[in-house]
């Protein structure tokens, strides 16, 4: 054999030893023994979760050996804090305990590091939990952190008039227009009462009093008017409703909704083609994939952008996925398990 031979075998078979370890490194991480417990206090309040609870879960997560300070978080904003210092500590894994939108903030403060995140939900949707298969009941949940599976995902982020220049990153999806104006308008103190219930309520009094305002969908190759775009990382979208079924939080894209329906009627006869799962045969709406999207108002009345159900300001706005962004911790009962 030639030594220009040797040379190229040496170099395969050394790039396929590094691709079987990175395999074996996800499926079989190092034991986690330190974490950071992010806890949102006024998160569950609609479940009966609080502090016993949590403790509960630490207790939990100390018999399989993961010691966990407790993190509470004291304001909007704060989750994303404690989460860059579990990374400035270089702690072994961050646990969230709390809702989409804490998950959200703490996914901000995480969004490029090498830091685990794990999950117990505790909030009114939990549509990201739901996505992983998780139980609600964060005991149980906790008992499956230890035997976790860690996998790199990307994230959606998105750039929005009202948002500083950093932007924002998000899990699960965005969408603009009239969810966007639900989300921004729901009633926090009746959230924390009711809990889902408060968003279904805010979503029927917006299909009487929103003006469906148009605006321009650009694509890498096709543009178009719309009134509503969900851009979805996850099947799940709230509550029992998922939108974006083919969307996949593995994949380095976004499956788009987007609607076209401009009559308040029409929004009506979705209702029950949601229910159903039927939306893919509706009129005036398309499913598609993307990877970028910038979003422009054509009326003057603004559109505004809600991520993983948290405002997140009005068109413009440029949606595009960060490829390689976040280790996830995946357990080994979560549907997802099999695209690990």
């Amino acid at each position: 054999m030639s030594c220009l031979g040797y040379c190229r075998n040496l170099i395969e078979a050394t790039a396929l030893c590094l691709k079987a370890s990175a395999e074996i490194c996800d499926c079989m991480p190092d034991p986690i023994r330190d974490a950071l417990l992010i806890f949102n206090p006024t998160a569950g309040r609609a479940r009966d979760i609080g502090p016993a609870a949590v403790e509960r879960a630490r207790k939990v997560l100390a018999r399989q050996g993961i010691d966990s300070e407790l993190a509470p978080t004291d304001g909007p904003g704060s989750g994303s804090e404690l989460a860059r210092r579990a990374v400035r500590e270089r702690r072994q894994m961050v646990i969230v305990c709390g809702g989409d939108g804490t998950l959200n903030e703490v996914v901000n403060g995480l969004a490029g590091s090498a830091i685990p995140l794990a999950l117990l939900p505790a909030g009114t949707a939990n549509v990201f939990a739901k996505e992983l298969g998780l139980p609600w009941n964060i005991e149980r949940a906790a008992s499956l952190i230890a035997g976790s599976r860690l996998r790199r995902i990307g994230l959606g982020h998105v750039s929005a008039a009202g948002l500083d220049e950093v932007g924002r990153y998000f899990l699960s999806l965005a969408g603009a227009g009239p969810d966007g104006a639900m989300v921004r308008a729901v009633d926090q103190k009746l959230k924390d009462r009711i809990g889902i219930m408060a968003y279904w309520l805010e979503g029927f009094r917006q299909l009487g009093v929103y003006r469906f305002p148009r605006f321009r969908v650009k694509l890498e190759n096709e543009s178009s008017e719309a009134t509503l775009i969900i851009a979805g990382r996850t099947k799940h979208y709230g509550g029992p409703l998922q939108i974006t079924t083919r969307a996949d939080i593995y994949g380095n894209d976004f499956e788009l909704l987007l609607c076209t329906a401009d009559r308040r009627w029409k929004y009506f006869c979705y209702i029950p083609l949601l229910l159903a799962g039927g939306l893919r045969h509706a009129r005036a709406i398309r499913f598609l994939r993307a990877t970028k999207i910038r979003c422009e108002p054509i009326d003057a009345e603004p559109v505004w952008v809600q991520v993983d159900g948290e405002p997140a300001g009005r068109l413009p706005a440029d949606f595009r996925i960060a490829s390689d962004a976040l280790t996830l911790a995946v357990p080994e009962t979560s549907p997802q398990k099999s695209a690990v």
